[in-house]
């Protein structure tokens, strides 16, 4: 009997212990969380080692990761830290139920891995992103002291009569202790979360409060026949909403748009130069239709998108600025655009400065950017990869070469220089779907940003090439809708596409994956005729 009650004294302990290391990781959260409200929200102990892995992870780990979770890896990834924390903290609670001091060490140690973390992010503002994750850290590891005291000096449990045991006071200690931390946690995390969002409330008004002049150089009028009514088709202009985000910022940046700077700077540039928002609004905008494509989308993949952007013609301020492209001696052949949040990317001065649309864009599709596609300015190119061309939250751009500097990507195994590959993909029908015989409508859109595309063929298992039906033609930097009527019959049957570029280069069927400068290959899908 003895040992009986031995045994459930030392299984209740062990539960009060696991429940005080949560308890204690829960305080040390949500006290860093009020800590870095009013510091930097990004400086937060979650945020900085996600960041921190996301910074570390190679390049291959990261392409799985898009796509195998899409734009919810970020999502993943905070599940995933949360949960080894979780892990880590219910095991520093059962060590602490013995070894009080070395529990509440263990607390102290996950403090400096967090605060590590913020100080290794390029967003870095200094030692002040170091307090979140320590302050944070010795208040869980008082916690942790305090509740584990409590769990230890609990005895067994109420006898087999249903009368509590001489160790009811202790329980009702702990389990009080164990209250007023949750309750207090609690109340410095939604502190935390009033002083981030109240951060956050003056970047949104800014947006609100934002009216897009009129382009000085609208964007030509889409062709009527450049949209096909194709049930299942991916739409010519794709929605604010439904478009791609693949970034690196587990929180999505919120920039006061009146406090937001632009500088210039770097070989070649005159005279360093700083703008406001403003000042950017002020000067004649250009508006265009453009396709954007990440470097991560496989062949047949979703990251792509179409949308009309308004912006000021990169070109115009570089050229003010003194720049040269390199073809007429410039010093600077690489462009190296930073973020707000450390990000940097590195696009071709030559690119930049060759007549083609590249901008700092203001507005997507008649409106200001949103803050998940870079507000207030971003910047695209088009014909290059997102990683080399679409800095979103822009700050500051610096000219420099590309021997002298490697950008974000660039040092983790991507490409230089990355143009967009000509690729079609199939809509409708989708993969494995089950049409009816007879006629059935194949569609989808291609692409080739800089080259346009000029023909569409599909074959149908081991058959012959044959012609699709181009939709209009709306510009070389816009994807390009297409259709075939097929006669299906009976059975099983692969799908096959292949689109050929305005240069006559039919797209390769050999396939890569998307490192190191983006996916080839054609793409397919296999339907099965009832």
């Amino acid at each position: 009997m003895h040992h009986v009650s031995s045994f459930r004294s030392r299984l209740v302990r062990a539960a009060l212990g696991a429940l005080a290391g949560l308890l204690a990781a829960y305080t040390a959260l949500a006290v860093a969380e009020l800590v870095a409200g009013p510091v930097r929200p990004s400086a937060g102990p979650v945020t900085a080692v996600g960041g921190a892995v996301i910074d570390r992870t190679p390049a291959a780990v990261k392409d799985f990761a898009i796509r195998t979770f899409g734009e919810d890896d970020k999502v993943v990834l905070r599940l995933g830290i949360l949960t080894i924390l979780a892990v880590a903290a219910v095991g520093l609670g059962l060590l602490a139920v013995s070894h009080r001091r070395a529990g509440a060490a263990g607390v102290l140690l996950f403090g400096v891995v967090g605060a590590a973390a913020a100080l290794s992010r390029p967003d870095s503002s200094g030692a002040g992103d170091a307090l979140p994750s320590i302050v944070g850290a010795v208040a869980g590891a008082l916690a942790l002291y305090v509740l584990a005291a409590a769990a230890a000096s609990v005895p067994a449990p109420a006898g087999a009569d249903g009368r509590a045991g001489p160790g009811a006071w202790s329980r009702r200690s702990f389990l009080t202790a164990a209250g007023v931390t949750a309750v207090a946690a609690s109340s410095a995390g939604a502190l935390g979360r009033y002083f981030t969002g109240r951060q956050g409330r003056g970047a949104v008004a800014s947006r609100e409060g934002l009216v897009l002049p009129e382009p000085a150089s609208p964007a030509p009028a889409v062709p009527a026949g450049a949209r096909l009514k194709v049930p299942g088709i991916t739409a010519f202009t794709t929605p604010n909403r439904d478009f791609y985000r693949v970034d690196t910022a587990l929180t999505v940046p919120r920039v006061d748009a009146d406090t937001w700077r632009l500088r210039i700077h770097g070989a070649g540039v005159a005279r360093s130069r700083t703008y406001t928002l403003s000042q950017l609004l002020a000067r004649p905008l250009v508006e265009r239709d453009i396709t954007l494509t990440c470097v991560s989308n496989e062949v047949g993949g979703p990251y792509v998108g179409n949308a009309r952007w308004l912006g000021v013609p990169l070109a115009d301020l570089l050229e003010e600025a003194g720049v040269r492209p390199p073809s007429k001696g410039g010093r600077a052949d690489q462009l190296v655009a930073r973020s707000v949040d450390g990000m940097t990317l590195g696009s071709p001065v030559e690119d930049l400065m060759d007549g083609r649309d590249a901008m700092l864009a203001v507005g997507m599709n008649g409106e200001p950017l949103p803050f998940d596609h870079g507000f207030p300015v971003r910047m695209l190119v088009p014909g290059l990869y997102g990683y080399v061309s679409a800095c979103k939250w822009i700050e500051d751009i610096e000219l420099t070469t590309f021997d002298a500097y490697d950008p974000y990507w660039v040092k983790r195994g991507w490409a230089r220089r990355a143009p967009v590959k000509t690729q079609v993909r199939i809509d409708t029908p989708r993969p494995f779907a089950r049409p009816a015989a007879g006629t059935v409508t194949v569609a989808g859109v291609a692409w080739a940003q800089r080259r346009g595309i000029t023909r569409v063929q599909i074959r149908v298992d081991d058959g012959p090439w044959r012609d699709a039906d181009l939709a209009a033609r709306a510009g070389v930097d816009t994807w390009r809708q297409w259709s075939y009527r097929w006669n299906a019959a009976p059975g099983g049957h692969d799908l096959t596409v292949r689109a050929t570029d305005g240069t006559g280069r039919v797209q390769t069927e050999q396939r890569t994956r998307t490192v190191p400068d983006g996916a080839s290959g054609r793409h397919s899908v296999f339907v099965t005729v009832p």
